[in-house]
């Protein structure tokens, strides 16, 4: 077994012999003369393979069992604790994955999603139609479709404009939103799984910080701040409470569908709802990810959920215009006041192209393709994520960046390709889903196929590289505590200094507070972009739907 302590007395005895200092070293990288070989504290590349090979320190069970268990473990655990609801295992083991190995397209889903719902309030707040409290009701319901792949089907059959129109209809959006109440939302396994993460963590940051110079090179300072965007990310749904769970939206969905209504015709039970589909068929569908409820595949639906929720605002809208011209649905009625200023049943009744012609918006649905603004909240998400990945990544890098030897070596160079591949993953997925939602059909307009095999191709290889990298930062950071990088080619950062690189194996005192303020560093600005995170989904978490 290699001990880096008896190698450098090997090379020391040697110079002494021979005296030839050249592989030997201060900290500072300095060649160390003749009359100081005794005080030589360093040893070159070199003189480190020649004299202890290229293996590593000894694996210390207990040292690697407290550390695991201290910096890793509270985060594997707190895994359990994202929002999945899939129909099966399969899909909710992948979007741990994903997560896992792509935090930038978490993190994007989540705040995406929360700037979408916030966009459909706002939007909405220009309309009371029939009502204020209907018209929240209706904001609810969307938002909590985000995670299915919804349709809306306005037509001259009139269902969907029956839902909008029609007193009746009332109803069934009320006994939606209240059997899509349940959610995923704050408990107390969840809440004591988040106050173990943070309680440990401060303990061994503190810990850490008091022995810096105990096992510096096995330290798991870096792998907590790499893992650290999971706490904001579980906080973040948390929050949001989205509705994930297959079954359940179903169910309330079947249940609403029991209450509907369709102008001019008798109630079909073969085909309850044909205006408003929470599972459309496969042809219908950008990419199997919009079938999949877990949010971390909002990336695949948010395209086409604010297409769909833009589209029924254009058609409440109208209605409320119509409402305020005082015009009723059937022309040859009166308009009837109600006090309370909402509009009276009676003004909603009509024939079937009465109602569809009630609330045509006065722009051609064909040529909708983006919902307004989503690109800006696209990019907005991006930037807020990418602060967050990268705030917790290169808090990582900036610890063991400055830890002896400094500059770039194994691990540093190991979160680097964490953070970036999680980038590509994320940056891949959003281009595919781009390209997915334009190849698909628009109102009157064929499948672009010669993009299918593009998009196809795009989502593979972003899902691919996130399950990869999912592995790896899990392998790296076992390696860590197991000293697999403490050896002397991830010792000496070989990687940064080239030919020029030495290996520190005597720590002294202002290696010990270069160190321990790189970690008091690394740990400020991966806490920051947390905080920051959380913050700003608190800050605009009141101008949703309550």
């Amino acid at each position: 077994a290699v001990n880096f302590k008896h190698c450098l007395a090997d090379v020391q005895r040697l110079a002494n012999q021979t005296s030839d200092t050249s592989s030997l070293r201060f900290n500072n990288g300095s060649q160390v003369p003749v009359a100081s070989i005794s005080n030589a504290t360093a040893i070159t590349i070199g003189a480190c393979y020649s004299q202890c090979g290229s293996g590593q320190e000894p694996f210390d069970w207990p040292r690697f069992s407290q550390e695991f268990a201290a910096w890793l473990l509270p985060y594997l655990a707190l895994i359990s604790q994202l929002p999945f609801g899939a129909r099966n295992r399969l899909d909710n083991f992948m979007s741990a994955l994903l997560a896992v190995g792509s935090p930038t397209l978490a993190g994007y889903s989540l705040i995406l999603s929360l700037l979408d719902a916030r966009w459909l309030n706002g939007l909405f707040r220009r309309t009371d139609y029939p009502s204020r409290s209907l018209r929240d009701t209706v904001v609810r319901v969307f938002t909590s479709l985000q995670q299915v792949p919804l349709r809306v089907y306005p037509g001259d059959a009139a269902f969907f404009e029956s839902l909008v129109v029609l007193p009746e209809n009332d109803k069934w959006w009320s006994t939606f939103d209240d059997l899509l109440h349940c959610n995923y939302s704050w408990s107390i396994s969840s809440a004591t799984s988040i106050i173990w993460v943070i309680v440990a963590y401060l303990i061994t940051v503190s810990d850490s910080l008091s022995n810096v110079e105990d096992h510096i090179n096995s330290n798991g300072q870096g792998t907590g701040s790499v893992w650290l965007w999971l706490l904001p990310i579980v906080i973040g749904w948390l929050v949001l409470a989205p509705k994930c769970d297959y079954a359940r939206i179903n169910h309330a969905y079947n249940r609403a569908n029991e209450y509907i209504r369709v102008t001019g015709s008798p109630r079909n039970s073969m085909k309850p709802n044909p205006g408003l589909i929470v599972e459309p068929k496969d042809d219908d569908l950008s990419s199997p990810d919009e079938a999949r409820t877990p949010p971390v595949f909002y990336y695949s639906r948010a395209l086409s959920w604010s297409h769909a929720a833009y589209i029924t605002w254009l058609f409440y809208d109208a209605a409320w215009s119509q409402a305020q011209a005082t015009h009723p649905v059937n022309t040859t009625s009166e308009w009837k006041i109600v006090d309370n200023g909402d509009v009276h049943d009676d003004n909603r009744q009509g024939s079937p192209d009465q109602v569809v012609a009630y609330c045509q918006p006065n722009r051609s649905l064909d040529k909708i393709r983006w919902a307004p603004g989503i690109f800006l909240r696209m990019i907005l998400a991006s930037l807020v994520t990418l602060a967050m990945q990268w705030g917790t990544t290169g808090a990582a890098v900036l610890t063991v960046w400055f830890t002896p030897t400094t500059e770039l070596g194994c691990r540093s160079l190991g979160y680097l390709i964490y953070g970036a591949s999680s980038t590509v993953a994320w940056f891949l997925l959003i281009l595919s889903s781009l390209l997915a939602h334009y190849a698909r059909p628009n109102v009157g307009t064929a499948r672009r196929p010669k993009w299918l095999a593009m998009v196809r191709c795009l989502r593979w290889a972003g899902k691919s590289l996130a399950a990869v990298n999912a592995v790896f930062i899990v392998t790296i950071s076992v390696f860590q505590y197991a000293n697999v990088f403490d050896r002397c080619y991830c010792n000496s950062s070989v990687l940064g200094r080239g030919t020029d690189a030495f290996s520190i194996i005597v720590i002294l005192g202002r290696d010990v507070a270069q160190t321990r303020a790189a970690w008091i560093g690394g740990f400020a600005l991966a806490s920051l972009c947390s905080f920051f995170f959380v913050g700003f989904i608190y800050l605009l978490r009141d101008s949703m739907p309550s």
